[in-house]
């Protein structure tokens, strides 16, 4: 089945311009499945039926995978197999009727605007690292982009001057202001920093690891974990944590769904919404602390 899933991942590479991380999540997926296939002598998606499938589900379920995990499997097993019914590959489609399990969504971490102001004042602005690294960090919070989208980011990619970024993701571009905080802070990287990094003047990303090559998803992990524990935060906080803050803290103080919606560059709604709700818990804690009569 090997080359079945090879051929499904380039299909969405080429056909459904999947991002890398969704490839390979797609990819570790049906390799497990296909090991525990194999290990019960399945060795073809032809042979493959349902009961097999929900078998295989319900002992994910039982290894105490996360229903969020399961749920994901079982939206890769169908993607998959109806690739396969397409293809004319498979007369009948086994994974039809599989019902991913219910998940709970819970509202994701969001860091105080205390917080974000300890790790913001962090990075030494004396040193072109901490210039970098300041920029990157601001750029951030200021726009709730994705992390990927922060790293691909070239320098034509910014308008200094009408105090705005062009934020490309998954074929789709948006524009996003900035505040005059941000502004300065990326004038400052672009004409003192960034050739502290970059030697080739080929190079046209906007922010370089020290070898002057494009930041990478873990670089950028890194840089963000050593001002987290600087700042003397110990939850567990990701690039994509500033993205949910940015959020939340742009309808504390009273942006519109729609606005946010499109700086975040969601296609539905209702992932926009989700941050609402943190808000509401916010001003409920809010009331449970401050008014007389509670």
């Amino acid at each position: 089945m090997e080359e079945h899933i090879q051929s499904f991942t380039e299909y969405l590479h080429n056909r459904k311009n999947t991002s890398y991380n969704t490839e390979i999540s797609y990819q570790r997926d049906l390799k497990k499945l296909n090991e525990y296939l194999k290990n019960r002598g399945i060795s073809g998606p032809e042979a493959v039926r349902e009961a097999d499938l929900q078998v295989y589900l319900k002992e994910l379920k039982n290894e105490n995978y996360a229903s969020a995990t399961v749920s994901r499997n079982t939206a890769t097993i169908r993607a998959f197999f109806q690739y396969l019914l397409k293809q004319g590959i498979l007369k009948q489609d086994p994974s039809e009727n599989l019902k991913p399990p219910k998940v709970e969504k819970k509202m994701p971490r969001v860091l105080s605007i205390q917080e974000v102001d300890r790790i913001l004042e962090l990075p030494d602005v004396r040193t072109a690292k901490g210039v970098r690294d300041k920029a990157m960090l601001e750029l951030l919070y200021a726009t709730g982009m994705r992390v990927s989208e922060l790293i691909h980011m070239k320098l034509e990619d910014v308008n200094l001057q009408l105090g705005y970024v062009v934020c490309r993701g998954n074929q789709k571009e948006r524009i996003i202001p900035i505040g005059n905080t941000c502004r300065d802070l990326l004038a400052e990287y672009i004409e003192n920093g960034r050739y502290h990094f970059v030697r080739n003047r080929t190079e046209t990303a906007l922010f370089t690891n020290c070898q002057g090559h494009e930041m990478s998803r873990q670089g950028f992990w890194k840089i963000l974990k050593s001002y987290v524990s600087g700042a003397g935060i110990t939850d567990d906080i990701t690039p994509h944590t500033l993205r949910h803050s940015f959020a939340v803290h742009m309808f504390q103080n009273g942006a519109d769904v729609k606005s946010v919606q499109e700086m975040m560059g969601h296609s539905d709604i209702s992932s926009t919404q989700m941050y609402l709700d943190a808000k509401a818990v916010k001003m409920r804690d809010v009331y449970m602390k401050s008014h007389p009569r509670y």
